[in-house]
């Protein structure tokens, strides 16, 4: 199986959509700027998470917009978050600013049933996982750039419940808006590094 080592993929006769996908790369906060998505755009990427594969529909995941007036509520937030876990003052304030990075931010929250019959809990992560991409797919076919955020805050009691109801779990934030630079990977793909044969012993 030959590897394609070029980052900047193009699939003879491919559509452009696919295209598209082949190039599409997180987009760092400090390059996204306004204008950000409209809430209009920001439904039709909601519209392709749910195209994500779903068995049984359970929808185990939703986005909450953050709008931009609520932005220095969540700054406290993160700052709260940073002084309970012993940061210093400097610190704490570029805690402060991670909240007001990226002209777009939504939190990215799942609601995973451990007692369904129907799904077992891996496949529910396995779709909302799709529909996460899908999501970030979709800003990028429409022109913009974003990236997931996460980290220890993710997990911080006080910030998960301002942002989660009984049974989610806060996965991060999308941040996104329009890059001043175009997507790259860190790397070269390697796609045959991914794909096996079966050779069953």
């Amino acid at each position: 199986m030959q590897s394609d080592a070029d980052s900047n993929i193009d699939v003879r006769g491919a559509s452009n959509a696919l295209n598209q996908l082949l190039n599409r790369y997180s987009v760092g906060t400090k390059y996204l700027v306004d204008p950000a998505p409209t809430v209009d755009q920001i439904l039709i990427a909601a519209s392709a998470a749910l195209r994500a594969p779903d068995r049984h529909n359970l929808q185990p995941f939703r986005f909450i917009l953050i709008p931009d007036a609520q932005r220095q509520k969540l700054a406290a937030l993160f700052a709260d978050c940073a002084r309970r876990n012993g940061k210093s003052a400097d610190e704490i304030a570029i805690e402060q600013e991670r909240a007001l990075l990226g002209p777009a931010l939504l939190a990215f929250v799942t609601h995973i049933e451990p007692e369904e019959q129907r799904v077992v809990a891996r496949e529910q992560w396995i779709a909302a996982g799709g529909a996460l991409a899908n999501f970030l797919t979709a800003l990028h076919m429409m022109g913009f750039g974003a990236k997931v955020l996460s980290g220890n805050k993710a997990a911080d009691p006080v910030i998960c419940k301002a942002f989660c109801e009984e049974g989610e779990t806060l996965v991060g934030w999308i941040a996104a808006g329009t890059a001043t630079k175009a997507p790259h990977p860190r790397e070269s793909d390697n796609p045959s590094s991914i794909l096996r044969n079966w050779a069953p012993n």
